[in-house]
């Protein structure tokens, strides 16, 4: 499909009838397409999201530590800019008949999709989740409830360190227990990794390190050498998964589900889908997909809104050119690192730490709210 044949039809008398852009996620990436869209073009855009407040995910580790986080109904964000907000749950795909199916029943005809359904952390039985506020909120409850004395958490990545350093800061009198399958901060650079080390001895905060877990118990952990950790909590941080929904509809996926796209952003098989966020296998400047993150779901989402732009108007869109700069990591309140890394995101030797990384990490997250109410801010370089 050309650009010219997703331009829009045409009346018989003559005018341009609007295209219909829907947007499936109101996460960083879908939010802030939709909006982007709504200035960029006049077309209809509908933005659908599976209830009605925008969730601030790269603070939910500060919500599940019983800090107030706030999360903003769409309705407020989304005045004045002429985007219709629809509050339900897409449960089918139609790509040939253009046709978005809720679990509510509505249909929604499109003539471009933005498909931005996020991703989800995959939690066993027994264990505590950081990925939605609904999970953040009932392990904050589990935490000051009083009764629990040990927690585990799973997973060495950036979500784990942010989840169990801010776990320890804040009840410093529990045991806390970081468990990871490798190092810890085998991704950073020297300089880095030995900072967080020195952060997580100073909180007191248990490693353990080189330790897969096979099962997840109401009172711990089994590991693959058959070691039992005890817990009376235990937080699941390791991996995201996206829904199926994609490769159900007939969309090329990759072993991940993760929609392939062109260097535009859109489809391999669908042009009239655009995909960003974590549910589209977006490549980088370096060749490699991107990691699944805020950091990289805004830079596309401002980048798709430009490609949908240029398919209404009839031109042929330009490739998305993408390149890390950082990667900022808060543990707890007071400290933090941001490591600077390469272009292909490998680190760098140079990092910020302390307050000061601190106090960037903040601004950062203040900043990937603000722009969802001025689209217009740069998210990448």
């Amino acid at each position: 499909m050309t650009a010219t044949e997703v331009a829009g039809t045409t009346r018989e008398n003559g005018g341009r009838e609007r295209a219909r852009v829907v947007v499936l996620g109101g996460g960083y990436g879908g939010q802030l397409a939709a909006q982007s869209l709504a200035r960029r073009t006049d077309a209809t855009v509908t933005l659908v999201n599976d209830g009605d407040r925008f969730v601030q995910r790269v603070r939910l580790h500060q919500l599940a530590s019983g800090q107030p986080v706030d999360t903003p109904r769409f309705t407020d964000l989304l005045d004045g800019t002429g985007v219709r907000f629809v509050d339900d749950r897409v449960t089918g795909l139609d790509l040939a008949a253009h046709r978005v199916t809720l679990r509510d029943g509505e249909a929604l005809d499109y003539d471009v999709l933005v498909y931005a359904l996020g991703s989800h952390t995959a939690v066993p039985e027994h264990a505590h989740d950081v990925s939605t506020p609904a999970g953040a909120t009932r392990l904050a409850e589990r935490l000051h409830d009083g009764t629990c004395r040990r927690v585990a958490v799973v997973g060495g990545g950036l979500t784990g360190l942010e989840t169990a350093t801010e776990i320890a800061e804040t009840f410093p009198r529990l045991t806390t227990t970081l468990v990871t399958d490798g190092a810890l901060g085998a991704d950073l650079s020297g300089r880095g990794a030995a900072h967080v080390r020195r952060v997580c001895a100073r909180l007191g905060l248990r490693l353990l390190e080189h330790a897969s877990v096979t099962a997840v118990h109401p009172d711990g952990l089994t590991l693959a050498d058959g070691t039992e950790e005890r817990a009376d909590v235990v937080v699941w941080t390791a991996g995201f998964a996206v829904t199926d929904l994609a490769a159900r509809a007939g969309l090329a996926v990759d072993p991940r589900g993760r929609i392939l796209v062109e260097e535009t952003l859109r489809s391999a098989s669908h042009p009239d889908v655009v995909a960003i966020g974590d549910g589209a296998a977006a490549v980088a400047t370096s060749g490699d997909v991107v990691r699944m993150a805020c950091a990289t779901a805004m830079p596309a989402a401002q980048h798709g809104a430009r490609t949908v732009a240029a398919l209404l108007a009839g031109r042929e869109p330009r490739p998305w050119r993408f390149r890390y700069a950082i990667r900022c990591v808060s543990l707890g309140r007071r400290d933090g690192l941001v490591q600077l890394v390469h272009a292909d995101d490998r680190p760098r030797d140079l990092v910020l730490t302390g307050r000061v990384a601190a106090r960037v990490k903040e601004a950062i997250c203040v900043n990937a709210l603000r722009v969802q109410t001025h689209p217009r801010i740069p998210t990448s370089a």
